[in-house]
């Protein structure tokens, strides 16, 4: 990546901060747009300084440019946690509409290598276990969380029309990749996710709130893997879509007692009120990105989880507001 110009949509959120400070450190100059809905200026305290790196204020949604050369652009702008796009349904529908049209056509005004962060939300809750890219998922269209699962089906489709329309007025580089269940350091300590959430609770002694009778599976994937993946797939020249997770999967009462061990807390379980149309089952399939990208995950659980209890220790306000 060294000498390459990147613009990353989204960058100032947990993966994009992340995928903002490793392509810096591979040598890359950024831009960074975000609207900071759910973003956070705090994810990029690293950056200041940094003469290569370029934040803009933007909402994606709005037509825009960026001057001079672009060798990548990451759209990766969306709210992305339950409680973000229940909060903000028609935001994260016009993030994978108007977002990743105003996104893609700045890569194919730069001859640019367009990587569109899709989710494994897109298999809904899944009849097919694990998830390969050739299921096309059971996803309700009109449920709570379709205005998420529908926004990034419909990114990818339009992501793929663009691929396809290999002409001067569309054509363009592409690659899809669906993202399953990233977590790490800086993630917000009240976003609606189990592992965030289970550690604030563990941590104050409060019971640990797990959803349904906590048998539903997720396979949880550390974010340095998770960025990785997202620059192996910038370099290769497959269009994907390609599952970037980890296969190690686990139920979320289990991930619940993990993170209270690993937490040293005696808090109790707290069986509550499973989410409409909260998926059953959560496990990529990997053998694409293995064979297509040479990416495996890395980070063991136990590593990952214990780093990012290390990371709310160290900042006990971190992730209260946005981020």
């Amino acid at each position: 990546m060294a000498g390459a110009r990147a613009v990353v949509t989204g960058g100032a959120g947990f993966v994009g901060s992340h995928l903002c400070d490793r392509l810096r450190e591979a040598g890359a100059e950024v831009v960074c747009l975000d609207n900071l809905l759910t973003g956070s200026l705090e994810n990029l305290a690293d950056r200041q300084g940094d003469s290569h790196f370029h934040f803009r204020r933007h909402d994606v949604c709005e037509p825009f440019d960026v001057a001079g050369l672009v060798d990548l652009v990451f759209h990766l702008a969306s709210p992305a946690s339950p409680r973000d796009y229940l909060r903000h349904p028609v935001a994260t529908l016009r993030a994978g509409a108007e977002g990743t049209f105003n996104t893609l056509e700045l890569a194919r005004r730069k001859h640019a290598r367009f990587v569109l962060a899709s989710t494994s939300e897109v298999y809904g809750d899944p009849l097919a276990h694990p998830q390969a890219e050739s299921y096309w998922g059971n996803v309700n269209p009109v449920g709570p969380r379709s205005c998420y699962d529908e926004a990034k089906r419909y990114a990818e489709a339009l992501t793929t029309a663009y691929r396809a329309g290999q002409d001067v007025e569309t054509g363009a580089d592409t690659v899809i990749v669906r993202l399953f269940n990233t977590y790490g350091p800086r993630m917000r300590a009240h976003d609606g996710r189990a592992v965030p959430t289970f550690i604030v609770q563990a941590r104050a002694g409060q019971p640990l709130t797990v959803a349904g009778d906590g048998s539903q599976t997720r396979s949880l994937c550390y974010v340095e893997d998770t960025v990785a993946g997202l620059l192996a797939a910038a370099r290769a020249g497959h269009p994907g879509p390609i599952n970037l997770g980890n296969p190690a999967e686990l139920t979320i009462a289990q991930l619940a007692v993990r993170i209270r061990e690993l937490c040293g807390s005696r808090s109790p379980l707290e069986f509550v009120e499973r989410p409409v149309d909260d998926p059953g089952l959560r496990r990529p399939d990997i053998t694409l990105a293995r064979t297509a990208l040479g990416w495996a995950p890395n980070v063991d659980l136990d590593k990952g989880l214990t780093a990012t209890i290390d990371w709310f220790a160290a900042r006990p306000a971190a992730g209260e507001g946005r981020g």
